[in-house]
């Protein structure tokens, strides 16, 4: 792994680049429906200078009765636009520093063929614990200029997953925490079933940062969650989580193991868990 193709960068890097005109920085936070304050709130209260929201629930596809579905190249392009970001430009993802939502925001623009774009490591969880400053209110940036266009081999949808359970030739990892995974407790997304996708692993992605700094683990802590849940790093990997989210936290983390090729089940569980849902299965994996 090199510095150029890390997807994290450090909070002394954007520091040092925070007047950079080509460095756009992004707050993509993110809370499960009904958790207040809404991280568009905490955005106005406090946040990395010059830095503009990225809501994962509305740069999505309206349309779509499933949670923060991805949205058309079109629309996609048309949203970061607004947001002042330009195709030329390096987007630097972060969040509130619990690593929820960045690497969705940061698989998505890759998803979008805009590859220049990184992950702070730690967020502001970090960047507040060194005494660096924020700004309040809002940032009405100039609008950019965006190209974007979806890659489709960076998501699956329920249809392929539902041919992979007869194929098995990709491997699903599930980033939920092992209570849900296994489903001793309630889902909780409305109406969802519990349990998981028969024959997915689960890598908790809170397991793969350390929660005092916010900072990822080191590289060898990584691949050892991987191996202890029976992953193969040298097969097929799709991601999945409760709706498309914190799985990207995985797939941030193979990418810096050196794994590529990777997808996202985009539904999740919020689709696969429903009522009239495919097959499901609990306990261990």
């Amino acid at each position: 792994m090199t510095a150029t193709d890390d997807p994290l960068v450090s909070t002394d890097w954007l520091a040092a680049r925070i007047d950079d005109a080509k460095v756009k920085i992004i707050d993509a936070s993110y809370k499960m429906p009904g958790v207040l304050p809404l991280p568009s709130d905490d955005y106005l209260a406090a946040h990395i200078p010059g830095s503009v929201f990225f809501d994962v629930n509305t740069i999505a596809d309206s349309n779509d009765p499933r949670p923060h579905m991805y949205p058309g190249a079109g629309q996609f392009s048309r949203d970061v636009a607004a947001l002042g970001i330009s195709s030329g430009d390096t987007v630097v993802a972060y969040d509130s520093g619990a690593w929820v939502a960045a690497p969705r925001a940061w698989w998505m623009f890759r998803s979008f063929g805009h590859p220049d774009v990184k992950v702070l490591d730690g967020g502001l969880k970090k960047w507040l614990s060194e005494g660096r400053p924020t700004h309040s209110g809002t940032v009405t940036p100039k609008p950019g200029k965006f190209q974007a266009k979806l890659d489709p081999g960076y998501v699956r949808s329920k249809e392929q997953l539902l041919g992979n359970l007869q194929t098995h030739k990709e491997q699903l990892v599930d980033a939920r925490p092992r209570p849900r995974f296994e489903g001793t407790v309630a889902e909780p997304w409305p109406g969802r079933r519990a349990g998981h996708i028969p024959g997915s692993r689960n890598v908790p992605y809170g397991e793969l940062f350390d929660a005092t700094t916010g900072a990822m683990k080191p590289l060898e802590d990584l691949r050892q969650a991987f191996k202890n849940a029976g992953v193969d790093m040298t097969k097929p990997i799709v991601t999945t989580c409760g709706s498309g989210v914190s799985a990207l936290v995985l797939t941030l983390a193979l990418y810096r193991l050196g794994v590529r090729g990777t997808a996202l089940y985009d539904g999740s569980w919020a689709e696969w868990g429903l009522p009239d849902g495919p097959p499901l299965a609990t306990g261990s994996a």
